[in-house]
């Protein structure tokens, strides 16, 4: 990542966070179009987004380490991995490539480019359930980079993908997802008075897991379970 400049770093959460979002609205468009079987709807809906992030986590994490998410950008000026002056840069790049995405799914659907949703998403229940989404993938993210790096982007992939499905809010577990989700009266929408309650449970839940990640993955000279690799030598 250090090898590229702060503009192309910008370009690549923009165009990252805007093919996440296109994904996200277009595959729901073409789910509602196709079938009237809401489960359906959503497995057509989950299985887009699981993939699409594997890709672009896969060709754009080496340019700008692939956050498209302004929870993640956070818990990475937490860690000081990333100045707050770029953070800020990060968030923004974000908020517009995600608006942008859900101008070219409309583009591509023959919709308004931008119509704000109605789609009601609130409630206690789906607040925590966008705070367990967002531990859960900063968890991932983080014991990923420690463990087994190459795997994140399939880690990342598979967590969103069963995410979508175990919370009640459908794991959006991203504020400038969640804003772009604002401009889309589709299947993937999100009323904007609905963004303040999910936004502050994704940052909340985001800083939980790498308060427990920070502690978890802390190290020690204690000696720990053998791994399962070695009590097969």
């Amino acid at each position: 990542m250090d090898s590229f400049d702060l503009s192309r770093r910008l370009a690549a959460e923009a165009l990252g966070t805007g093919i996440l979002v296109a994904t996200v609205v277009g595959s729901g468009i073409m789910a509602e179009t196709l079938t009237k079987d809401v489960a359906l709807a959503l497995l057509c809906n989950t299985l887009p987004t699981g993939a699409i992030l594997v890709v672009l986590i896969t060709v754009l994490g080496p340019i700008s380490g692939a956050h498209f998410n302004p929870a993640v950008t956070l818990v990475f000026t937490g860690k000081r991995e990333l100045p707050v002056n770029e953070a800020a840069l990060y968030v923004m790049a974000q908020i517009a490539g995600g608006i942008a995405g859900t101008m070219a799914a409309h583009l591509m659907f023959g919709l308004p480019l931008l119509d704000v949703s109605t789609k009601v998403r609130t409630g206690g229940p789906q607040w925590f359930a966008e705070a367990v989404a967002a531990f859960g993938l900063v968890a991932t993210i983080l014991a990923g980079i420690r463990f087994q790096r190459t795997a994140v982007p399939w880690l990342v992939g598979l967590y969103i993908t069963a995410a979508y499905w175990f919370t009640a809010s459908t794991s959006f577990a991203n504020p400038a997802v969640a804003i772009a989700r604002s401009l889309t009266n589709t299947f993937s929408g999100i009323r904007p008075v609905d963004l303040p309650g999910f936004i502050l449970a994704e940052l909340c839940g985001a800083f939980a897991g790498m308060l427990l990640m920070n502690w978890l993955l802390g190290h020690s000279n204690a000696r720990g379970p053998v791994p399962i690799a070695e009590t097969n030598r």
